[in-house]
This record gives C-alpha cells, sequence and structure tokens, in this order.
C-alpha cells in the first residue's frame, strides 16, 4: 500500500459546494441511507474511534466531510439519504450538495470511486437502487460495502447476499464485502478495494 491510512485528519467539512477542496486530489466518496454506519465504517476502516462521528440522530448532519489520507486522497463522507423526518430545506441542501459533489468541478472529475453502503439485514432499499443506479448511468465505478453483517447468521448472511448480488440495481459483478464495524469483520477487504480504486 502506498499511503499510510493512520495518517487521515479531517480537512473540510463544506455546508455547501463552494467550499468543496478545489485541490486535485482523488476522491473516494461513501454514500449510504443515514442509519446505515458510515461514520462507523469510517472510523473501523481508519483504525480510529471517533474521528468521523456517530450521530445519535439519524440524518441530523447535512454537510460533506473531506478527510485527508496521507496527503494522497480525500475520503468523502456524503451525507445520509433516505430519512424521512428530514425538514424540506435538509432535503434541498443535501440534494445540492451531493449533486455538487458529483457533477460539478474540480470534484466531478477527480471522483476515484464510491463505496456504497447497504444494510445487509434489510437489503437494497429503494433509496439505496436511486443511488445506485445513478452511479450506473453516471459510470462510476463502485463496490459495496455490506453493514451490519454480525446482525445475521450464515445462513441468512449468504442468502441475503445471493439476493443482493442478484439485484438489478448492481452491475453485473459488482464486489460486495461483508462488514461489521462491531467484529472488524471486512475492514481490511474494504481498504484493498479501496487502494485498488485509487491506483487505477
Amino acid at each position: 500500500m502506498d499511503f499510510n491510512i493512520q495518517n487521515t485528519r479531517l480537512e473540510i467539512t463544506a455546508g455547501e459546494p463552494s467550499q468543496f477542496p478545489k485541490n486535485s486530489l482523488p476522491r473516494v466518496a461513501f454514500t449510504g441511507r443515514s442509519n446505515v454506519g458510515k461514520s462507523s465504517l469510517i472510523n473501523t476502516v481508519l483504525s480510529r474511534k471517533s474521528l468521523a462521528r456517530v450521530s445519535s440522530t439519524p440524518g441530523k448532519t447535512v454537510t460533506v466531510n473531506f478527510y485527508n489520507v496521507d496527503n494522497s486522497f480525500y475520503l468523502v463522507d456524503l451525507p445520509g439519504y433516505g430519512y424521512a423526518k428530514r425538514a424540506p430545506d435538509d432535503i434541498r441542501k443535501w440534494s445540492a450538495l451531493t449533486d455538487g459533489f458529483f457533477t460539478k468541478e474540480p470534484s466531478a472529475s477527480l471522483i476515484s470511486g464510491v463505496v456504497a453502503l447497504v444494510d445487509l439485514k434489510v437489503g437494497i432499499t429503494k433509496d439505496d437502487a436511486m443511488m445506485l443506479n445513478y452511479l450506473n448511468e453516471c459510470g462510476i465505478k463502485y463496490f459495496i460495502a455490506a453493514t451490519k453483517c454480525d446482525k445475521l447468521n450464515k445462513t441468512e448472511m449468504q442468502k441475503n447476499l445471493t439476493t443482493m448480488q442478484n439485484s438489478p440495481s448492481l452491475n453485473s459483478g459488482t464486489e460486495i464485502i461483508p462488514f461489521s464495524s462491531l467484529k472488524g469483520v471486512g475492514k481490511n477487504e474494504v481498504i484493498s478495494a479501496i487502494n485498488r480504486m485509487i491506483k487505477e
């Protein structure tokens, strides 16, 4: 691995697209529903306890957080989607931030890929499908981090993984990594997949 993932800092918390970094560092984004465990995954992958703050209220934070990894690339925590109790203004802000990240320069041309988090117990929801279809249409590389796999036994996990693999929302051959922040399952696999994205 060409970078030290331990050397990571939160560089920018952006409340609007104009605050996104203007440099040319590549970006790997994290997307997922508001309670899918994005902050927990980021902390686990970075071996940090609280670099990414875990909110007690799903959907509370509407910002884009740029984590600088060893001055080599950014891990980008996009605001969670699909939270039913969001206020209309927050929904508009979410759309502007997320659309801005994927469509406005310099971010748009610097996206190396996306880690799409999906709750393995719940499966691919309508909101997840919308995001995945968007990534497919834009030709953006992604893999699935199937979170909270510790909540399932082996039989349930295999059944749900098979269902996920057969989803029409996934491109054929999409990598799916079972992940548990509680047990540390999938941590090294996620890091390796991110590393491949950065190198391609």
